[in-house]
Parts: structure tokens; C-alpha cells; sequence
């Protein structure tokens, strides 16, 4: 149970990404911010400055989808593990403390909401939509091919086929993923299920 009394019924909210681990802002919540957080899973802060609730992203559009809520361990401050729709910092930064919030996998999230989009949309002239029109058995292939390509080209010298092939397997290996209705992050669940064993 969060102690708002502490200090004068503010307490301080880190904001971290859920995939990066990157430390985004510091804010500060009020009980009602931190009801309203916790009820519509969006970051929403006290302002100081303008005596008011405020919901990070309400005019840039740059929202904070919590994936998790940590009280700490004497209940005066708050862990909050989230999704960043975009640059978090005011500046177009982003985190508020100048660090690039990408250890580079977080691309293939990235990638993978582009390629549901084409799902949806199937936009012509797409080679994703080519595939998806093509359905699961085009897909599944696909993805064979690329992994026999990445077998031959590591067993030569090139980097930058290796890299090549190894890109391709992933993408389609993705689209695949969107087809059956999975998200990279069911396999990464996997993953870390069997590292837990």
C-alpha cells in the first residue's frame, strides 16, 4: 500500500522500458495519478507546475503503456516498467536523460507491428502482402528456403551475406509469426522458460 503522506501526498514514479530496461523520466503521482495509472494501463502523472493530472502523451500523442507497477520496499516510490509509444522526452529525446533507448532487438517489435499492419491493410505492391495473400504454406516455405540460405552462406566466409541471409530468415520468420496469430514476445517467453529450467 503506497504512503502518500510521506511526502506531502507525491510520490516519485521511475519510468523504465519493459523491453530496454532503460530508465525513460522520473515523475511524480498523486493517489489519484496512480489510480488512474493503474486502472487504463497509461502513465499518468501529477504536475507540479500545473496543479493538475497529467497523462504523458495526452497532446504529443507519445503515451506510456504500462506493462508493470513496482512499489518499492518502504511503499514511497514507484517502479514503472512500460512501452513507449515514441520519444518520451519533451525535447523529442528519447529518455529525459539523453541515452538512445534501443538495444537494437527492440526493432523487431518495431518491425513486426509493420508487418501486421500489412496484414490488415494489404497494401498493393507490398511483398508482405504478396506473402500473406499467398497464405501459410508460401510462408512456412519461405522461411525454409532463408534457413537453407543461411546454412550455405555460414559455411563461407562472407559477413555481409551471413548478415543478409540471417536478416531475411528473421523477417519472414516473422511474418510467419503474424500469420499463425504469435508476436515475437511468445517466443521470447519460451526462451526464457527454458533458461529458467
Amino acid at each position: 500500500m503506497m504512503d502518500f503522506d510521506k511526502m506531502n501526498g507525491l510520490v516519485p514514479a521511475i519510468v523504465q522500458d519493459a523491453v530496454t530496461s532503460k530508465v525513460l523520466m522520473l515523475g511524480f503521482m498523486n493517489s489519484e495519478a496512480y489510480e488512474k495509472t493503474k486502472k487504463e494501463r497509461r502513465v499518468t502523472f501529477y504536475s507540479r507546475t500545473k496543479n493538475r493530472l497529467w497523462t504523458k502523451g495526452e497532446e504529443s500523442g507519445n503515451f506510456l503503456d504500462v506493462e508493470e507497477i513496482l512499489e518499492d520496499c518502504d511503499n514511497d516510490t514507484l517502479l514503472i516498467k512500460v512501452h513507449p509509444a515514441g520519444p518520451v522526452c519533451h525535447t523529442g529525446a528519447d529518455t529525459c536523460f539523453s541515452e538512445v533507448n534501443s538495444d537494437g532487438v527492440g526493432f523487431l517489435r518495431t518491425l513486426q507491428d509493420l508487418i501486421a499492419e500489412r496484414k490488415r491493410e494489404l497494401p498493393e505492391g507490398s511483398y508482405t502482402t504478396r506473402l500473406f495473400k499467398a497464405g501459410v504454406n508460401k510462408i512456412a516455405q519461405k522461411v525454409g528456403e532463408e534457413a537453407v540460405e543461411l546454412v550455405i552462406e555460414a559455411k563461407d566466409d562472407d559477413a555481409g551475406l551471413f548478415l543478409n541471409e540471417s536478416a531475411d530468415l528473421l523477417y519472414h520468420l516473422l511474418v510467419l509469426l503474424t500469420e499463425k496469430g504469435f508476436d515475437i514476445s511468445d517466443v521470447v517467453k519460451v526462451l526464457e522458460e527454458r533458461h529458467k529450467k
